[in-house]
């Protein structure tokens, strides 16, 4: 054991006196840190959609808003209408509905036509009866939801028209036909919505762990094999203590990142979530369940994958063939990723069920069942059994191809001809 922390206690030491791991780690604290302090000095309540404090006299608050209209005229968004038959009786409704808009009347949709394309307006409607409309836009934005609020408006004078030939009182109509259903939530279990974005941050999170320090694993056993240092280190330490070392310095780095970058935000932003109206608390409010679910899986996950980047890193000789060595890994953990991020609106569903429990996919899909789904405390302890015995196993996997390989030089071995000569030795 004194070897193999000699060998972690040297490798740790090279990631923390790597200046752009040092740099990286500070930085991202520092500026994520310093963003949950930006209300303090910028006034993001319009952004937020939050009220502010307002000061002063109601002289100066009222000349203020007369000059910010002033100011905001010729900024408004103009919509043009044509309406020849005269369906809306009360043109009032229009500035009602549409929020920080001018109204244009137009005479016919010739009219209505040209200042669409001349951009006089953005949009035009032309009216031909209560229940029918034509739309005029020049290039259709993706959020445009001018026609579900104008096709609001129409259908409520298409009632009013109604209730005038039949004789029926529209505003007793209305009332009723629009009558607000009265709801108490009460939810015994998890709100998947309230928790969906931090899991899905955490997802995100743990893969660009294992890719980016999983490839730094790889690529630190490959640089041993090109400079041939390795047969001056397996003469002194056994072979499974270099790997280990590597694989259990890189988890503590990189945990040491996650951990400090983590920390910085989420303080910041306890001290300052009033300040944000609590927008963030999707995000940056995580139950402790969750980050230790987190913690044991996120962990578990990167060694799993941590010694298999280990191997594929022993079986070339040049860093650059390790692509075509770590290919399929890569491809493997892609696919967990975009399965675990599909399944995420229902992480109770059969798949993420089954993700839960494979060594390969547990590390993302068990936590996001304790943060959005149902799942117990067997099922919690069974996954985690299954994955630290995985680690093992992979561990031992990839420490006799890393033996087998150490003193192997050319061209990159296949990882099915490895396996063969495990199986015969």
């Amino acid at each position: 054991m004194k070897r193999f922390f000699t060998i972690y206690e040297f490798e740790l030491k090279s990631y923390i006196k790597n200046k752009s791991f040092t740099i990286t780690t500070i930085l991202l604290a520092v500026l994520l840190c310093a963003a949950t302090f930006l209300p303090r000095f910028i006034d993001m309540s319009d952004m937020l959609g939050i009220e502010k404090n307002v000061t002063g006299t109601e002289e100066d608050s009222k000349n203020s808003k007369d000059s910010s209209d002033d100011d905001d005229i010729d900024d408004t968004t103009k919509i043009g209408i044509v309406d020849e038959k005269g369906i809306f009786k009360d043109t009032t409704i229009f500035k009602q509905a549409f929020e920080d808009t001018s109204i244009l009347a137009m005479k016919n949709e010739t009219e209505l036509k040209k200042a669409v394309k001349s951009e006089k307006v953005s949009a035009g409607f032309d009216i031909k009866d209560d229940l029918h409309y034509e739309y005029y836009v020049i290039n259709r934005d993706m959020y445009d939801d001018n026609q579900a609020i104008f096709e609001s408006l129409l259908t409520q004078v298409h009632q009013q028209i109604y209730c005038e030939k039949k004789g029926i009182d529209y505003a007793s109509f209305s009332a009723e036909y629009d009558a607000p259903v009265s709801c108490t939530e009460k939810i015994l279990g998890k709100d998947a919505g309230d928790n969906y974005w931090y899991c899905y941050a955490l997802v995100m999170i743990i893969f660009m762990m294992i890719i980016l320090y999983g490839v730094m694993v790889a690529t630190s056993v490959t640089v041993e094999k090109s400079n041939r240092s390795i047969e001056v280190l397996v003469t002194s330490v056994d072979a499974k203590y270099l790997l280990f070392g590597k694989v259990f310095a890189g988890a503590t780095a990189a945990v040491l990142q996650i951990a400090l970058v983590l920390a910085a935000t989420l303080t910041g932003y306890h001290f300052n979530h009033t300040l944000w109206g609590d927008k963030l608390d999707m995000i940056l409010k995580i139950p402790g369940n969750v980050l230790a679910a987190f913690a044991v899986f996120g962990i578990g996950g990167f060694l799993f994958y941590a010694f298999l980047y280990g191997a594929m890193g022993a079986l070339v000789s040049k860093t650059e063939d390790l692509n075509k060595s770590a290919g399929s890994l890569q491809m493997l953990i892609m696919i967990v990723y975009f399965i675990v991020m599909f399944q995420l609106p229902t992480p109770n569903s059969i798949i993420m069920k089954i993700c839960s429990f494979l060594p390969f996919s547990s590390y993302s899909a068990m936590f996001v069942r304790i943060g959005m789904g149902s799942v117990t405390a067997t099922e919690v302890i069974t996954a985690a059994i299954i994955l630290f015995l995985s680690i093992f196993g992979a561990g031992w996997f990839a420490a006799r191809i890393y033996r087998m390989g150490t003193l192997r030089y050319g061209n990159p071995i296949r990882l099915t001809s490895a396996l063969k000569n495990l199986k015969n030795n």
